[in-house]
């Protein structure tokens, strides 16, 4: 009799998975997942907005509920809190079911409470989408306007089957629905040996005591012997992520990252700037994102364990919001996302070098950057208290 084959803890073998860029590739294939289900949707998204991109989705829903599936929206009250009432009244009803994931306290002024900072999209229990992709204009590819830089991972097979199992914990247990179990049992009849591949969810939910996507970054800077790339949006890394940045350097780890040079939030931006003299100093090499808006958060160690999702290397992440990624333990895989990686470094960013942040820094612009990285950090202290938003286009919703 075989012996049973131990595989790391949370992770299941019998999935296929993919690397998804953002912008036109990753909408075309939520549509056509949308258009396929023959079940169930489930859509769980921080930003939704009432834009051309949301318009696309919208319709695609409306069609799903014709065709007698059962969709299942869930919407963060903050990040989404611009949607038209109007367009939550047409999808109800049509027989969407919607639901806002509420704040512990809120009122005309306030916002007090977590976010659930999930962007996940799964058909008929089986196939997925998750990502850092919002529901917006801004991560699609439009005429003129190249999206924000940002990446999902299709998946299919068990791992998809958990991601749904998330989504319907967000459901009153009587008004949902769950997927055949047929579906997996015939989709795993069809899935060749050589094809299966290491894959699991984790979650970051600091109020419910989960912080598994903060163990599994100091786990892989632990197992990671020779090279990490990291390509992260709004990078304030804390005390812990900062020591582990520092221990692997001192192994001789060559450690890359991708940041943006541009930014949406200018004070993010400066205070992640005050950061770079630190990093450069330990032998961190910085690539800065040109083309547009970078929103990625996605990691590979040693061309072998990937982790993408919704995840930002900051305390709001860490501590404040639900936060949900996908890891992937597989060569093949692990290859194909440095590859990719390394093409953006190479054809869409500038490095920067310690000569060069030098020479563009005075005490007046270091002052600055010193400020905004303090003001930034009593933001993030003060996580669980955010100020609502007013209705109107002179202010901006934090997209991270």
């Amino acid at each position: 009799i075989p012996k049973k084959v131990k595989y790391p803890p949370g992770y299941t073998s019998h999935n296929r998975v993919k690397l998804i860029k953002g912008g036109a590739d990753y909408f075309d294939l939520a549509e056509r997942l949308i258009n396929k289900a023959i079940h169930s949707l489930h859509l769980q998204i921080y930003i939704y907005e009432a834009d051309q991109t949301g318009a696309r989705i919208t319709e695609a829903l409306l069609r799903a509920v014709k065709r007698k599936v059962k969709v299942y929206l869930v919407l963060d009250g903050y990040g989404s809190n611009k949607l038209p009432l109007e367009l939550i009244e047409t999808m109800t009803t049509a027989g969407i079911n919607f639901r806002w994931f509420e704040p512990v306290f809120k009122s005309k002024d306030f916002y007090i409470g977590r976010r659930m900072h999930h962007k996940i999209l799964v058909a008929d229990g089986m196939y997925a989408l998750v990502g850092g992709l919002n529901i917006s204009d801004r991560y699609n590819d439009l005429p003129e306007q190249p999206a924000w830089l940002d990446w999902a991972i299709y998946s299919e097979g068990e791992v998809s089957m958990e991601l749904a199992a998330r989504c319907i914990q967000l459901w009153p247990k009587k008004k949902i629905e769950k997927p055949p179990l047929s579906y997996f049992k015939h989709w795993k009849s069809l899935l060749p040996n050589q094809e299966e591949c290491l894959a699991r969810i984790l979650i970051n939910d600091w109020v419910r005591n989960k912080n598994q996507i903060s163990r599994s970054y100091v786990e892989l800077f632990h197992r990671t012997s020779h090279e990490v790339i990291i390509l992260s949006s709004y990078f304030l890394p804390g005390r812990v992520f900062r020591k582990n940045l520092t221990m692997a350097a001192k192994r001789g780890i060559k450690i890359r990252l991708i940041l943006g040079g541009n930014s949406d939030i200018k004070m993010a931006k400066a205070a992640e700037l005050f950061l770079y003299p630190w990093l450069l100093r330990r032998g961190i090499e910085i690539y800065e994102y040109q083309k547009s808006i970078l929103h990625g958060k996605i990691a590979v160690f040693d061309s072998q364990w990937v982790t993408v999702g919704s995840y930002n290397i900051n305390n709001i992440s860490a501590y404040a919001s639900i936060e949900l990624n996908v890891d992937v333990d597989n060569e093949r895989f692990g290859q194909s996302v440095k590859s990719k990686l390394e093409e953006v470094i190479e054809k869409e960013c500038v490095q920067i070098t310690t000569d060069d942040y030098s020479k563009k820094l005075n005490w007046l612009l270091k002052f600055k950057r010193w400020v905004s990285y303090e003001i930034v950090r009593l933001v993030f202290f003060l996580f669980t208290f955010y100020f609502k938003q007013e209705r109107s286009s002179t202010k901006k919703t934090l997209p991270i």
